[in-house]
Parts: C-alpha cells; structure tokens; sequence
C-alpha cells in the first residue's frame, strides 16, 4: 500500500465513529465464547441470585437500557453537530467530535452489553446458563448505566465553546512542536534565501479527483532526490486545494527520472483540511469561530475573546520557534527537497487580521488584540516584533475609524486580557 493510501486510511479510522463499535462486536463475540467454554474451571463464582423468570426480566431490562443509550448517544451526537456547526464552525466536526474516544468507546461498551445480554437471555430459554455470563452481563449493565450517567455531563461540557476552542488549541500546540521543534535564537532561523532553481527539467501535475493536500511525505522525497543527486520542489503547499492537471512537483537534476507515480504516492489528498503537517489550520478553526461569535447574528463577543485567549498562547509557541526555511537537506547539508511554509508574518495576519475587521467595533475585541499583540512584543525576540507593531498600528487607526466619541476610543485603546473587566495596568 503507497503512503498516501496508508495515511489516508488512517485518517479516517481516527474520524470514523462505526469503528470502536464493530471492533466491540468482534471482542462480544470472542469474549462470550471465551467464558462458555472455560466455564468449567470458574467453579468459583457464586450462583446467579434470581430464577430463570428474574433472569430473564433483567437481561430484558439490560437490553432496553442499552439500546436507549444507543438512540440517545446518537441523537445527541446529531445535535452537537448541528449546534457546533451554527454556532461555532463545521470544521470542528472531523477534528473533534467524529475523533472523540470518549463518544466512541461509550458506544461501543452500549453495543458490547446489548449484544452480551442477547447472548445471555438466548442461553436462558434454552438451557441453565453457566452463572459466570450471566455474572458479567450485569455488571456491564451497571457500568453501562455508570457510562451514560458520565456521558450526560461529558456531553455538556464538551459542547461548551471554551473546551472546543481548547482541544483546538491543543491539537495545534502538538503540531506546532512537531512541526516547529527548534527554539529560536535570534541568529538561529534559517534565512529563506536559496531562491529559484531556475526552469524545472520535468514538471509532474496532479492526475486524480480535485482535492486539498493533507500531507506530504518529506522523508522519502528526501531519500529520492539523494539517491538520484536532484532537487524536487513542491508547487503547492500543505492545505492548498489542488485541481486536475495543476503542477505538483518541479524537478531539477537527476530527480526528473523518478517516476510519476512515486511522487504523487507521496502526496495524501482529502475534501476536508486537517491539522496534521498543517499548524495553520488550528489558527484558521479558531479564528473562525471568533469571526462567526463576532457576527450581526449570533453577537458573542466573550466567546471571541476566549478565542484569543487560545490565539495568544499558539502566537507564543510560534514565536518563540525556528520556522526554518522549507527545505530538507540530505547529511551533506545540500538542499534536495523544497517546499513552502508559514512564516512569522503568515501567523500573525491570520491571527490578528480578520478579528479586528470584524470585531474592531466591540470594546472586549479591540482591548484584548492590544494585550495579546504588547504582551507578544514583551516577550518574543525583536525579530518578531515588527510584524506586531504594524497590527497595533493597524488596530489604532480601526479605532480611530469606528469610534466616534474620543470617551470610548481612548477606553478601546486599554489593554486588557479580559476584554473588559481589567487593565493591563491595573
């Protein structure tokens, strides 16, 4: 199976919510078997308390209980989407609630138990079960029940715009070190200066569906172009949507004799952008959500500062990293693959920008995006802090745009890490 293949297989059993259940199936059955025919050596366990009518009123009980909680988790599940979907964003849906262990091992214990006492109330009207399944099938009624129970508060809370915002936030801190895993010193950040390569030998397009690029498998194209003694560019970037025929590598030297299919089997394509290789697209989610808190329609504006509040920290993880220069070397230090990456003034724009547009007007905005870009300047190299005095220039002369009395521009000028509430100075 190529890369691609591999990681997009991957991918969707991490987003697949059928998974966990059909695997619970799988282990019922096997475990089942496994307690009849060993049933003889647990003669230790104590004999099944009610009569074969009690046992079969329980079982019956237990199967009602786990099939509710099954129509129940689903429904649910239904519902949060279509609240986080309007009210926060849908790209939070692949990212986070279709990839919830949580949600998908509570239904799977439901299945794993409504199929056990199927299994068990079958051995009833049949013959005397042995006391030890019938032992198991209770407890994993009660724990089913206990499941339920905590998945009613989980539900709550997972729904609550913070913990969204807040598993986004720490999925991109993960791809960020991983990504991004020098610190930067003030003379360590590689400057992006190996400039063009001049006209490609070969130039390889895409050849399947129109879709975005999810990932790229550096390492082998490294080993390729070394093997080779060539360099391969990659004309797009991590995240960009890619149509039928547009180029995807430029090959120099010796790499323009690698075949066509190799390279694109480097290549994962999807419909939907995900955080792996792309720590930009954590921005992007929360950003989103700032921007659609911000709207005329839902006007929630505390939600947005929340957002920046997670904005913040991402900003300081990305500031204080070496965001090297695109490039992967063999061990001889040459250049054999290049590619496209974010740079500190990429982050920031995608930050800053389309929240103080929208959200400029609102006092909570303006004052929290002036904490965030002084705490920033405060505390990152003085490379970084160009880019932040252009914002807070840009954030004065939105104020001096939106603001009609100077009462109300001169509080919108406050830095505060509440939004409202307290100053900076304070």
């Amino acid at each position: 199976m190529s890369w691609n293949r591999l990681y997009r297989l991957k991918n969707y059993m991490r987003s697949s919510l059928w998974i966990i259940p059909f695997l619970a199936l799988v282990a019922e059955q096997v475990l089942f078997r496994m307690v009849m025919a060993s049933d003889e050596w647990t003669r230790w366990v104590p004999p099944w308390p009610l009569s074969v009518e009690g046992t079969v009123a329980a079982m019956q009980a237990i199967i009602s209980l786990a099939l509710s909680f099954i129509v129940f988790t689903f429904g649910s599940l239904l519902v949060a989407i279509q609240i986080a979907s309007g009210q926060l964003t849908p790209r939070i849906i692949a990212i986070t609630l279709l990839r919830d262990n949580v949600i998908r091992f509570t239904v799977g214990l439901f299945i794993f138990t409504l199929l056990f006492a199927i299994g068990v109330i079958s051995r009833v009207n049949t013959s005397t079960p042995p006391p030890s399944i019938v032992w198991i099938s209770g407890a994993l009624g009660v724990l089913s029940l206990a499941a339920f129970l905590y998945f009613i508060d989980y539900s709550a809370r997972l729904l609550r715009p913070v913990s969204i915002i807040h598993r986004v936030a720490e999925q991109g801190f993960a791809m960020i070190e991983e990504v991004y895993p020098d610190v930067l010193r003030e003379t360590s950040e590689t400057q992006r200066s190996y400039g063009s390569l001049g006209v490609p030998d070969r130039v390889v397009t895409h050849a399947g569906t129109s879709d975005i690029i999810l990932a790229v498998d550096i390492n082998f194209l490294t080993t390729r172009a070394t093997r080779v003694d060539g360099v391969i560019e990659l004309a797009a970037r991590i995240g960009d949507f890619v149509s039928y025929g547009q180029p995807l590598f430029l090959l120099y030297g010796g790499t323009a004799t690698i075949p066509a299919n190799d390279l694109r089997g480097s290549i994962a394509f999807g419909r939907e952008r995900t955080i792996e290789q792309d720590p930009t697209f954590a921005f992007r989610v929360i950003v989103d959500i700032a921007t659609k808190a911000l709207s005329r329609a839902i006007n929630d504006p505390t939600t947005a500062v929340l957002a920046i509040d997670q904005l913040h920290r991402l900003l300081r993880s990305v500031g204080s990293r070496d965001l090297r220069d695109g490039s992967s070397r063999d061990p001889q230090g040459r250049v054999r693959v290049m590619y496209r990456m974010p740079d500190w003034e990429d982050f920031v724009q995608l930050t800053c920008r389309e929240i103080r547009i929208y959200g400029a007007d609102n006092l909570q905005i303006a004052r929290r995006l002036r904490a965030m870009i002084d705490n920033l300047e405060d505390v990152l190299p003085d490379s970084r802090k160009p880019v932040l005095r252009l914002e807070r220039e840009l954030l004065d002369r939105m104020i001096d745009k939106v603001y009609l009395l100077p009462e109300d521009a001169a509080l919108a000028r406050i830095a505060d890490t509440q939004g409202l509430g307290g100053s900076a100075d304070a």
